[in-house]
Order: structure tokens, then sequence, then C-alpha cells
């Protein structure tokens, strides 16, 4: 792949001008003209998908006609679609979509189920709901921005982009524009550079109303737009040494600065900055193919692109008292050492990994060693103590950690849990529950008890958490509350296509035992074609396109 030039110090200025220039016009562009440039975006994205996914196979490794391609239509062009579309669904109804249902917990908080929202929705994702859940105290209320009078001047947003997964940049940007009425300067990570030109040509129609202009450039460029004067608001979508580097500037002074609550960068700022997410295992009776098939989704939580996703399954949270916990646990092993070891293609994973290995002597590598990979690697019998490494540092690489709780019933594990996941592991992103239906269903007031009491904000029951960020339904983002000088996944939230002016967390639940079988499982044979088919229906669906969609899923 050929490398992209970063973008001359002048013409970075020129283009932040331009869109400088237009930030009020922007504020001012009416619902139906959104709703064009919106459907345009969709035909555009469309026409770059089959480029786009194999400039992202490339940068990661994947033999582009080989089933793992299909990872790289749904989280590139597919999701990407499904977010302008979705945000032209609430548009029509003036950015205020109705959900299919309110309703109201007995604390008084409100709770919108979103997903499904129509027949489409239950025919893809069998079984599955999802909802919204809004902060306590504050309205139910959506797109404020176009309900409200707006103010004569508009804002001038940077996002600097995730390298990690493709749809991020765009899907930022969107937010920014559509969600919270910003014009915006998107400078692309190095990581994942191929994304800029093909942004460009997807995007043409933002780009040419300078609406949006978009940069290429390491970190000397995103310090010069940080700190632009016709730059108003930030959003990045990465590490949270990068949000303090910004917000408190570098060097030994950082520090200080915050203790002093100085800021080097007084500019709004949101965030997604990662998290070591949790996977909490509620004991129950599980028949064998039970175990199999849960072994599978946390292997997929773990593999999937890599295991470089800030969703990451990272700890495997069990019952040291559940009876079958040791044969779930060789499960789990089983479908990790079954998985092909990837390309390590996120910088700094090697080093990462060397750091655990040196930490845990007992980590069992399950991968044979490879040139340029990161052999799956199972850490057990990791205590679950506040402050230990496994539980505070992200790893982003192929490591999944074991943590035994005292526990053996559901209802006891449960509170166990939820505590451990709140106040031992870093972050507030991402947290998945694994649950037998009859335990669900005899021990449900201590289940929802724990998804009330889980400060995460985005909660997978029975599927990976990382199905929060592709709904686009759901908001993603930190659960709220984190100060600036103790960011941890950050502040904010993107995606939210039904526009909540005040989310506090999503919770997706899916049946115990999905099928078909789920697109992030490691095992999955035709999932170039399924990626290819979800693509061209979420663009314009059809009923000839959802058969083909239903064919490939069943295949």
């Amino acid at each position: 792949m050929e490398p992209i030039a970063a973008t001359p110090a002048e013409e970075i200025e020129r283009r932040v001008a331009r869109v400088a220039s237009r930030k009020d016009d922007w504020v001012k562009t009416p619902i139906p003209a959104r709703i064009a440039l919106l459907s345009a975006c969709i035909d555009g994205v469309l026409a770059v998908a089959a480029r786009w996914v194999e400039a992202g196979c490339q940068m990661k490794g994947i033999d582009p006609t080989a089933p793992l391609a299909g990872e790289e239509w749904l989280v590139g062009p597919w999701d990407t679609i499904r977010n302008l579309r979705l945000l032209v669904t609430a548009l029509e109804q003036g950015g205020a979509p109705c959900p299919p249902r309110m309703r109201q917990r007995a604390d008084g908080q409100r709770v919108a189920e979103v997903f499904p929202a129509n027949l489409t929705d239950r025919l893809l994702f069998t079984g599955f709901r999802a909802e919204v859940w809004i902060e306590p105290g504050k309205p139910a209320t959506q797109g404020t921005i176009y309900r409200a009078p707006q103010a004569a001047a508009g804002k001038v947003c940077l996002v600097l982009g995730g390298g990690n997964v493709s749809s991020i940049p765009p899907m930022d940007v969107l937010y920014k524009l559509f969600a919270e009425n910003e014009v915006v300067v998107l400078k692309v990570n190095p990581v994942n550079a191929f994304i800029g030109p093909l942004l460009e040509e997807a995007f043409k129609v933002l780009v040419d109303e300078g609406f949006l202009a978009i940069v290429h450039g390491g970190a000397e460029a995103g310090a010069l737009l940080a700190s632009h004067a016709q730059i108003d608001t930030l959003h990045v979508t990465g590490s949270n040494r990068t949000y303090d580097a910004i917000v408190w500037g570098t060097g030994e002074g950082q520090e200080k600065r915050k203790a002093r609550g100085e800021r080097a960068n007084p500019r709004p700022f949101s965030a997604e900055l990662g998290c070591v997410t949790p996977i909490l295992v509620v004991p129950g009776p599980w028949s064998a193919a039970d175990l199999r098939f849960q072994a599978q989704q946390v292997a997929g939580s773990v593999t999937q692109n890599a295991s470089f996703n800030c969703n990451a399954g990272k700890v495997l949270t069990l019952a040291g008292g559940w009876l079958q916990k040791e044969a779930f646990v060789r499960e789990v092993r089983a479908a990790l050492t079954r998985t092909p070891a990837r390309k390590a293609y996120y910088p700094g994973a090697e080093e990462r990994w060397r750091g655990f290995m040196d930490r845990y002597p007992q980590a069992e590598v399950l991968s044979p060693p490879a040139a340029g990979t990161v052999p799956w690697t199972y850490i057990p019998d990791v205590p679950p103590n506040a402050g230990e490494h496994a539980l505070t540092t992200e790893a982003f690489c192929g490591l999944l950690a074991e943590v035994s709780l005292d526990a053996s019933d559901p209802a006891a594990f449960l509170e166990q849990a939820v505590r451990f996941a709140n106040e031992s592991c870093w972050g507030t992103l991402s947290v998945t529950v694994l649950v037998h239906p009859s335990t669900m269903r005899e021990h449900h007031e201590a289940l929802a008890r724990a998804i009330a009491d889980l400060r995460y904000g985005g909660i997978g029951v029975n599927c990976w958490s990382g199905v929060c960020y592709a709904l686009v339904s759901t908001s993603w983002g930190a659960f709220p509350g984190h100060a600036p000088d103790d960011i941890r996944s950050g502040t904010g939230v993107v995606h939210n296509a039904w526009l909540f002016d005040h989310p506090q967390k999503s919770v997706v639940y899916a049946p115990f035992r999905i099928r078909p079988k789920p697109v992030w499982f490691p095992e999955r044979k035709n999932l170039a074609r399924l990626g290819r088919a979800m693509t061209e229906h979420e663009a314009h669906p059809s009923l000839g396109r959802l058969l083909k969609v239903l064919g490939a899923a069943v295949a």
C-alpha cells in the first residue's frame, strides 16, 4: 500500500479556513438539504465500498478473497451506511424520531426501547432487542438542534480519527455534523490513512460544500490543529494518553497542571478512549453445546479485528464455585487455539504483549509463533484485586485474563461481579454478561439490578458488547461522569441515531444461543459474502437484497 503524504501546513490552514467560513451556513442548513447530503453520501460510500474493503484487508494482512474479508465489509462500509441511513430516518421525522417504546423504571429513570424498529431488524437480528437509558433526572428529549432556536454562530470541530476500525472516523464525523451541528476537520490516523482519500470521495458532497475537510499527518499535524485559533471543539477516539496530552500538555508539568486544574487546551472535548472490557459469566445449567457456543462468543470478542478493539473482551470473570467452570475454560482455550493468529498491524502490540508476559509467567500461549503476529494468549488465575495490571492496563492485543470470584450462586455472583467490574476494571465503555435463560428467569430481579448498577456505556447481554457500537441505534461512549483530570473511557457519545439529548448507557439483549451464527464468531465461513450482501441491502433496502442477506446468513 502506497504511503499517504502528510498534508502540508499551508494546505491545512487553507482547509481549516474553508470549513470555518461555512460553519454559520451549516447551522442554517434545513433538514431537507441535510437529508439530500446524507443520501448522496450513502451512494458515495457504496461506490467506494469494494476499494475500501480491499485497502483495509491489505493493511491488516487479510486475503481479500477469504471469508475474513467480511470483517472489513462490516466494520467499514456497512456500519457507515447504516449510520447514514438511520440519520436520514431520524431527520425525516424532524430530528426527533419516535422510538418503538418508552418506559419508566420504578426509580423514575426513562428507558427507550430502540431496537428492533421494523420487520427487517427482526429478520436480520432475530431475538435481539436494545435500549437506550436516559440519564436520571434528565428529560428524554431528542434532537435539540432541530427543535430549539440555534445560535447564529456555528462551530468547527476537530475530529482525531481512530486508527483501528475504519468506520470510526466517518461515524464520528457524522455525529458532530448531524447530532451536534458542528462542521468538521477530520485528521486521519496514520495507522489507517488509506481511509482518507476514500472518505473524500464518498463524502464528496460534504467536502465540496465546505462542511468537511480531511487532512493527513501525525502528532505534529494533530498538535497544530488542536491549538488552531479557528478550531472550537475537539473529539478523539483513541487513548486517554492522547487526551491528557492535548488537554493538560506534555512533559513533567502535566500532573502539576492537572492538580491545579490548569488546562493547556480549554476547548470543549468529547472522547472515546477504550476500556479493559470484562465478560461476566453467570453460573448456570449450561449444556455441552452451550459451553461450546459461548466459548466461541468469548473467542470472537477477543479475536475480531485481531483484538485491536477498545471493546475487545479482556477479563473473563467466572464464579469459582461453578461446577462447569473448568469445562468452560477448556472450551474457551480450544476456541482461541483453533483461530489462526492475525497480523499485529497496530503499533506497539508486541511490546504491550511482552509487558503482560513478563508480569504473568502463568500465561498460556495458544497460537504457534509466526512473524508479524501476536499469539492468542490466555492468562489464568489473575487476582481480582484493584490495581492489578491485567485489570487496569488496556492490552490492545490478543490477550484474555481469567478472574475467579468466590461465588457459586447466580445472585451472589452478579452482586460481586458488578462490584468487581465497576471498581477493579479500568474504564466504563463496555461490558458483556452471559446468562442462561433459566438462570435469567429464576434470578430476574438480580439480573435487572445488575444491569442497572453496571456503570458502563455499552452493555451486551448474551452478545459481545461490540454490538452496541455496531447497531448505531444505540449510543456509544463512556458511562457519564468522568472528570477531565481522570478521563478513563472518555466523555460524550457518538452513534445514538435516535438523537437522545441525554443518553446514559445502552443495553443490547440477545438470545443465549444466537441463530444464525453471529458475524463476530471466528469460524464464520461465508463472512465475505454476507458482509457484501448486508452492505448493499443497507444502502438500498429491497426484498431481493434482503433475501440475499438471509441466504448468506444461513449458508
